[in-house]
């Protein structure tokens, strides 16, 4: 976000006991949007939609030279949690890496990449609605578990252009039965090019449903073009756990202002004789804190199925503001 109002203050830390004031920096942010969009053959009435999020980010130094930054969403479609979104603590441990503890919002090693494939307009099995025709839920990308109150550790330092992350989900006894623990690298040490692998866990569920699961991807940049590949595996006890994916994309930016992108996956059940394939086409304009953008998909065989319903079109356009 552009434009920050940032704020010099003086911050007292307490928790169960009082610790030495540091200065500090406050900054606010914000973005909103409006969408339309809808698919074929869809009874629904109104297509529009909005979005819109304020958060509120300070950070300081101790005087050990570590850095503590703390972040708090404000998002009006955030309803479980009285409108309060994504939250952090951030703690920069210079050379050691960076440990976060994640109240609401985050996502584990694994599921941070689970689709890097470039796009200019989201993923593109992730823009079309469930529907009201009894279509099936649409399936994603293969990514490991997530809850509340997770950690997750990320270091830069160990080597020039390779990147490690770590993160723990513990169990909760509710969502989450069994602790799950990710890691992926990612290197950037060649010009335009991003290699990365990651593994995880996703034991969200009973003993029988646990899964492994791994993805490995390239993207490539050269001048205005961005290419990339990504597959990914879920390994479970039983075939119906055990599946697959790839997708691939690529964006052109046509000027400084405007780009296209083509996208596509395909998911791979492991108890189903169709894969479900999604393509989308999408642009991006943007001028000042404005930007214009939207995306045209097609969806077969959606979750393995293949029932007419469950071949899916549609579009998906937005206007957002960034302050």
């Amino acid at each position: 976000m552009n434009n920050l109002k940032k704020v010099g203050l003086t911050a007292l830390g307490t928790s169960l006991i009082a610790t030495s004031a540091f200065a500090a920096d406050l900054a606010v942010t914000g973005g909103a949007s409006i969408t339309y969009g809808g698919t074929t053959g869809n009874s629904t009435g109104n297509g529009f939609g909005m979005n819109d999020e304020i958060t509120f980010s300070g950070s300081g130094e101790l005087d050990n030279g570590w850095t503590v930054a703390v972040s708090m969403q404000l998002d009006s479609n955030e309803t479980g949690t009285g409108n309060l979104d994504n939250r952090s603590i951030t703690i920069g441990m210079g050379d050691m890496g960076t440990l976060s503890f994640v109240g609401h919002g985050g996502s584990a090693a694994m599921g941070n990449v689970d689709d890097v494939t470039p796009a200019v307009y989201g993923e593109s099995w992730d823009i079309l609605p469930a529907g009201d025709k009894g279509e099936a839920s649409p399936a994603g990308a293969i990514a490991s578990a997530t809850d509340d109150n997770t950690w997750m550790y990320s270091n830069s330092s160990l080597m020039d252009g390779l990147t490690v992350s770590l993160s723990y989900v513990p169990a909760n006894g509710a969502t989450e039965n069994s602790s799950s623990t990710d890691w992926a690298l990612a290197y950037t040490g060649i010009d335009g090019l991003t290699v990365g692998i990651a593994q995880g866990e996703n034991n969200a569920g009973a003993s029988s449903a646990h899964l492994d699961v791994t993805t490995a991807y390239a993207t490539y940049a050269y001048g205005p073009v961005t290419v990339g590949y990504q597959v990914s595996e879920a390994d479970g006890t039983t075939t119906a756990l055990s599946d697959d994916f790839t997708a691939m994309g690529i964006t052109y930016a046509v000027s400084e202002n405007l780009s296209i992108g083509y996208n596509e996956s395909a998911y791979d059940f492991g108890d189903q004789a169709a894969d479900q394939e999604n393509t989308a086409i999408a642009f991006s304009y943007t001028t000042g804190g404005m930007t214009i953008s939207g995306a045209m998909v097609e969806e077969l065989n959606r979750n393995g199925s293949t029932l007419a319903v469950n071949d899916v079109e549609g579009y998906e356009l937005s206007v957002s503001f960034a302050f």
